[in-house]
């Protein structure tokens, strides 16, 4: 018998280049942050057309970053929205502000300026434009809706996307990247702080490294060995490994094909899909450079065969791996028993949890692949119908 296939929703596409990579750091001994993420940062500013990068640990450790560097504290309120990973509403939490969740348009999944407009209140520090599944938001509808805000774009999906021809990163006061798995670019973990503001980007190389005044490759280059740094701000040991950063150089190089390659399977998806009345497909709107991260759908409640669960365990039994687009916020425990928020509070993100279905689209799947994801989805639609 034939293998079963499996096709899952997200794998990264590293090979041999990236075995060699690693060989560097580990034959030099050099293997914390050095001279391979300095590399790193200099690239990565360079693609995404900014003044600074600084690489970390993760995407939430570079929101927290972001978000200390603007002096966000207690008192100041940061309006996020309700739909994303809960990782843009935490690190809020972390800095002892307080998030305030607001809608998202159902269609392109990101911040609704008339939700910003609706949430600003004096207390307002920021707002945290989420560029979800890569696709950016509407920065400059968001900047018109709270003029006196920083924009903090969180960027976790958004590597090598643009707005308004602005690669992502370089739209607002500052943003935080993610090289997570599932990712364009990956290193295992990772994040990249960007800014063009030389007085944030000074704060945030800064605490990255527990708020040391000078860098270790500074320190350990200098001709005064017995000279420590100076210790002027309560900072975080959120530095990158030159592990990471030799991955990430190798990955960087391969973003633009891998956006490429993820855009064409994108339209062959919306063409091929096209006629599933009740799968509303992901849109590219007129002045937007997707990132395709994700292939993100929505399930008609009203007009599907059956509940998005269940066709999420159809396609499940037949080897295709699924997943909701993320999740609400504001129906998470934490958010709802913190902040007293009812399911139906902000109902597009409700609506968003309960019927969005990720689909697989990433740089390891093959034409046969897609077409089976295809076929499948076309499959029951064809059941939905001859139930009918």
């Amino acid at each position: 018998m034939p293998e079963a296939r499996r096709i899952l929703i997200s794998q990264p596409l590293t090979g041999e280049e990236e075995w060699q990579a690693v060989k560097e750091p580990l034959m030099t001994g050099w293997l914390t942050q050095g001279p391979k993420v300095a590399e790193l940062e200099k690239a990565f500013a360079a693609r995404h057309k900014v003044k600074h990068a600084y690489s970390c640990t993760n995407c939430t450790a570079g929101l927290h970053l972001c978000l200390c560097a603007l002096g966000v504290g207690p008192g100041d309120e940061v309006i996020v929205p309700s739909f994303t990973w809960v990782s843009s509403a935490n690190a809020v939490m972390y800095c002892g502000a307080k998030p305030v969740l607001a809608d998202v348009n159902t269609t392109t999944y990101t911040l609704d300026p008339a939700e910003v407009a609706r949430k600003v209140t004096p207390r307002t520090k920021a707002v945290v434009a989420v560029h979800l599944f890569g696709l950016c938001a509407d920065i400059d509808a968001i900047k018109a809706a709270a003029p006196n805000a920083a924009i903090v774009e969180d960027s976790a999906c958004a590597s090598g996307a643009s707005y308004k021809g602005v690669p992502a990163g370089g739209l607002g006061s500052i943003a935080a990247f993610s090289f997570h798995p599932r990712k364009s670019v990956t290193c295992g973990e990772g994040g990249m702080v960007t800014t063009n503001d030389d007085a944030l980007g000074a704060i945030v190389n800064s605490l990255r490294n527990h708020g040391a005044s000078i860098s270790e490759e500074q320190r350990h280059a200098g001709p005064r060995p017995y000279l420590l740094p100076e210790f002027n701000m309560l900072g975080f040991n959120y530095r990158m490994t030159d592990l990471q950063g030799a991955v990430a150089m190798v990955q960087l190089a391969k973003l633009d094909a891998f956006i490429a390659e993820r855009a064409k399977w994108a339209q062959y998806y919306r063409r091929e899909l096209a006629n599933i009345k009740w799968l509303r497909l992901p849109e590219q709107p007129d002045g937007y450079g997707h990132g395709w991260q994700s292939f993100v759908t929505f399930v008609d409640p009203a007009s599907a065969p059956m509940p998005r669960n269940d066709i999420m365990e159809l396609l499940q039994a037949r080897g295709i791996a699924t997943r909701p687009g993320t999740h609400a916020v504001h129906m998470l425990g934490y958010y709802r028993q913190t902040f007293g928020y009812q399911i139906d509070d902000l109902p597009g993100s409700r609506d968003c949890d309960l019927h969005t279905m990720a689909i697989p689209l990433h740089n390891r799947m093959s034409s046969e692949d897609f077409a089976y994801v295809v076929d499948a989805l076309r499959q029951i639609d064809s059941q939905g119908k001859n139930q009918k």
